[in-house]
């Protein structure tokens, strides 16, 4: 059973958890769910008599199979496949005697603040629920695993719906539109560090909550109106009202993490050149064309429409140049060659900081998790462990 599973990118309304251990949120959220031709994680899960024991390798490495996250969303999914086989499926009833083997692998960098997380488990959850035969509302329990998992569970524009009850099942996701609503909109991610974040999101957000007035303050009096506003605006597909509450949001978050005690740095000067970079553009038409997002890492998510897409690229690459070792600098859907006028690039060039971004992926909006009939894609073999590619 393999899976392909898409990464997310949050561009409204970060928040922090009123509940660590179910993963209920202090707010509501928005994000996009990117391109699997372009960035995805891929997880193949096997159920055999033979095996001892369950295990899940990650990226290549054996990793934690008891993780409570991770423990939280194999225990549930057990738990509704119980329930079927009450219904004499005896198919399941086999497969729930059986241990698991997982094995997951990102074709982005992990951990750098590209929703890694949310889209490991979204593939995971979507992935046992086939292989145990579960249907119907999967996003509460790939929430258990990564509160974003939950928006990675449908494609295109999804919301998490923060909910008030107590035990958590009032807070799932709800796609918004579908990936083809906004066929013109183009997603650039701007690789700036591929390194593991010196402060994960989950321990970032955990102080933020304890210490910063500022995320009470954005958690009450901001995200309800700016998830109206930026529905309203994905809706009518308004880029100018889009990209302003996108970037605001996104420098809003990041205020959070100043604010915050300890501060957290989650930004580093090639983000901050980014930052200055859009709005020199955006200043030099006179409209926003290009817009920023953040996550809990330096790494730039950058919105655009596909007319501008070859212009920007173009100024990035001047800006930032590629270090010549090889590896291609941009990856994703094709990109033209175009000429920059004088009037431009005096308007939006500084100082050029060779190898500040290290690669350019460039996708698009895209659906939620998959099952491969590929079988070249599973990770792993017929004997149930990794093949060279897990």
């Amino acid at each position: 059973m393999a899976c392909s599973g898409c990464i997310l990118i949050h561009y409204s309304s970060i928040g922090g958890k009123r509940n660590e251990e179910l993963i209920l949120p202090i707010n509501s959220s928005l994000s996009v769910t990117l391109h699997q031709d372009q960035l995805k994680t891929t997880t193949t899960v096997a159920a055999n008599r033979d095996f001892p024991e369950d295990r899940i390798w990650l990226n290549g490495k054996e990793d934690n199979i008891n993780h409570p996250r991770l423990q939280s969303c194999l225990r549930e999914i057990r738990r509704l496949a119980r329930k079927r086989r009450s219904s004499g499926d005896d198919n399941i009833s086999k497969i729930l005697n059986y241990k698991v083997h997982i094995c997951s692998v990102n074709n982005f960098p992990t951990a750098a603040g590209l929703a890694s997380s949310a889209a490991g488990y979204a593939c995971l959850v979507y992935s046992l629920a086939r292989l145990y035969g579960v249907e119907g509302e999967l996003s509460e329990i790939a929430r258990q695993g990564s509160g974003s998992a939950c928006r990675s569970m449908y494609g295109g524009f999804v919301q998490w719906i923060m909910g008030e009850r107590e035990d958590g099942k009032d807070s799932l996701a709800q796609q918004v539109e579908p990936e083809n609503h906004w066929p013109e909109l183009r997603i650039l991610i701007l690789v700036a560090s591929a390194e593991k974040k010196h402060v994960g999101s989950t321990a970032g957000m955990q102080t933020s909550v304890k210490t910063s007035p500022l995320l009470k303050h954005r958690a009450e009096s901001v995200v309800p109106g700016r998830m109206e506003e930026m529905i309203e605006a994905i809706k009518k597909k308004d880029f100018e009202a889009f990209g302003q509450l996108t970037m605001k949001d996104s420098n809003q978050f990041h205020a959070t993490c100043l604010d915050t005690y300890p501060p957290i740095f989650y930004l580093n000067q090639v983000s901050q050149r980014i930052i200055g970079l859009v709005h020199r553009y955006n200043a030099y038409y006179g409209t926003t064309k290009i817009a920023y997002s953040f996550d809990a890492g330096p790494n730039a998510v950058i919105f655009t429409l596909d007319p501008t897409v070859n212009e920007f690229v173009e100024i990035v690459k001047r800006s930032f140049p590629p270090e010549s070792n090889g590896d291609p600098y941009l990856k994703g859907l094709a990109v033209s060659p175009v000429s920059l006028s004088q009037d431009l690039l005096s308007a939006v060039e500084t100082d050029v900081f060779p190898g500040g971004v290290s690669y350019v992926i460039v996708t698009q909006p895209g659906p939620g998790p998959m099952e491969s009939q590929d079988i070249s894609v599973d990770l792993l073999g017929t004997d149930g462990f990794p093949n060279a590619s897990g």
